[in-house]
């Protein structure tokens, strides 16, 4: 029983599961609620079949170009698209209401342009098994979930902007309302995501209205800062900044009015914007839209305005890196010298800064340095939360060669393996089922120790602060705890450079 009226799953792949998928959580997105905060969702009678998962929501096609990722998960052209979009999945293992099983609700990324629940490596089965409940939450993208107007902020000043975002706290909430009926704990919640997801968990965690909502994050190569060059892919911008944008598609669209946008084909409105994306001018999460969103979430989270929640949180080995530009040692030093002053002879001593990469000197991981940033200011609040960083470096199979690109680190951490076509073999499906362990132990108590799936005690992973400087590696003999060396990475930090 749902709020809205009784819903039936099948069993999963393995019997003890039961998955629910394309539960309606809020009304469609369509026609007048296009471009307003999620809507209640009507009830029904009878009982409605969850079998399979909604349309996914409006964007470009997947699985018609060459990259790595239409080669990797989205791999079906022919997979249903929709407006309508707002629905979430459930699978539990639960067979009575008062089990009280963790819940783990999930936000998937892909820039907020791209991504659906019913990515292959979203399978929430192998997390099931565990004992905790998996809900994979849908929402809006692009222009349909970020799209800034100066008629939509006068309209309607209280949710002027940030439409996914409001997708994902409405399916949060849902699940605090319903998911004691699948077996759940409404009071034992982790939100969690990954890239675009990750960064939507910061954006949950600084909203303010979101206070118990949830008890635990995680945040998978989400938590970006780059030292030295301008992030240009999510410039922060405010209602009044990107409302021009808006003006900009709507004269594309050839419309004048709110209420002739929300007349139009959703399909016309997708090719328009697509063709202004790649252009460099896209809609995405808004910073300051004075409602959801009143501040740069990482500041929040350094801050301590955030909801403080224990995180558990890193990146892979090759995403994200960012360098210093220059043609020379001699002007690496230059160009350190005149933004470092006094502090610039120690950052040239430290290893690694002079040795040049394809990406320039000083190569830093721009997501280990936002969650060492972020947890080096947690530890200075009173009764700090415990935070725990991993970094994922496994050799990565396959003729490709891609090293631990953006996003692989999803196969291990949902233990999905068997669904991907990389010549994996024994010792990654030991990793990832290690690394599916720690991760469901955070779910469950917000510390990742403990055992694994057959009552093996797994290796010790401690909280990252400034006194363990303790992080945990996956590599591809299994995890290994590590130290914190010193370099680059603790430079800026330590010295507020980043």
């Amino acid at each position: 029983m749902t709020e809205s009226g009784i819903v039936r799953g099948l069993p999963a792949a393995d019997p003890r599961i039961t998955s629910f998928k394309g539960i309606p959580f809020a009304a469609p997105p369509v026609g007048k609620n296009r471009w307003r905060a999620p809507q209640p969702c009507e009830s029904w009678e009878g009982v409605r079949d969850c079998f399979e998962f909604a349309p996914i929501s409006v964007q470009d096609t997947p699985g018609i170009g060459d990259d790595i990722y239409c080669r990797e998960w989205h791999v079906d052209p022919e997979i249903p698209m929709s407006e309508d979009c707002l629905y979430l999945n459930i699978w539990t293992n639960a067979k009575t209401t008062d089990e009280k099983l963790p819940v783990l609700v999930w936000y998937f990324g892909g820039g907020f342009q791209w991504g659906y629940t019913p990515e292959m490596e979203f399978d929430g089965e192998r997390l099931a098994r565990r004992g905790i409940i998996v809900v994979t939450v849908n929402y809006r993208l692009g222009a349909f979930g970020f799209l800034c107007h100066p008629q939509i902020t006068a309209e309607q000043p209280d949710a002027p902007a940030n439409f996914g975002s409001l997708d994902q706290q409405a399916g949060l909430r849902w699940v605090k309302r319903n998911i004691a009926n699948f077996g759940g704990d409404p009071d034992n919640i982790t939100i969690a995501g990954q890239s675009a997801g990750g960064g939507s968990v910061m954006a949950q965690m600084a909203c303010k209205d979101n206070a118990g909502l949830f008890n635990k994050a995680a945040v998978f190569s989400g938590m970006i800062l780059q030292p030295y060059t301008p992030n240009d892919f999510f410039i922060p911008l405010d209602l009044e900044q990107a409302g021009k944008k808006g003006t900009e598609l709507f004269d594309a669209l050839g419309v004048k009015t709110l209420e002739e946008a929300r007349e139009l084909d959703a399909q016309y409105i997708r090719r328009i914007y697509s063709d202004l994306r790649n252009q460099g001018k896209m809609f995405y999460t808004i910073v300051n839209d004075g409602k959801f969103n009143t501040g740069d979430p990482m500041q929040a989270f350094v801050d301590g305005t955030r909801n403080r929640v224990p995180v558990f949180a890193g990146n892979t080995g090759d995403e994200f890196m960012d360098a210093i530009p220059s043609d020379s040692v001699e002007a690496l030093e230059a160009t350190v010298r005149e933004h470092m002053g006094e502090r610039a002879d120690a950052f040239m001593a430290l290893d690694g800064v002079k040795e040049k990469t394809p990406f320039g000197y000083a190569t830093v991981s721009a997501p280990e340095l936002g969650v060492k940033k972020a947890f080096r200011a947690e530890e200075k609040l009173d009764a700090p939360m415990k935070n725990y960083y991993y970094r994922f470096v496994p050799h990565i199979p396959g003729e490709d060669d891609p090293g631990t690109f953006h996003s692989v680190d999803l196969w291990f951490f949902f233990e999905t393996l068997a669904k991907c076509t990389r010549p994996y073999d024994g010792k990654y499906y030991d990793l990832a089922r290690q690394m599916c362990d720690y991760w469901v132990n955070f779910i469950k108590t917000g510390d990742p120790n403990g055992f694994d799936l057959h009552g093996n005690k797994l290796p010790e992973w401690k909280p990252y602060n400034s006194d363990t400087r303790a992080e945990m590696e996956f590599r591809t003999e299994g995890a290994v705890p590590v130290t914190e060396k010193d370099g680059i990475v603790t430079f800026l930090v330590e010295n507020d450079l980043a």
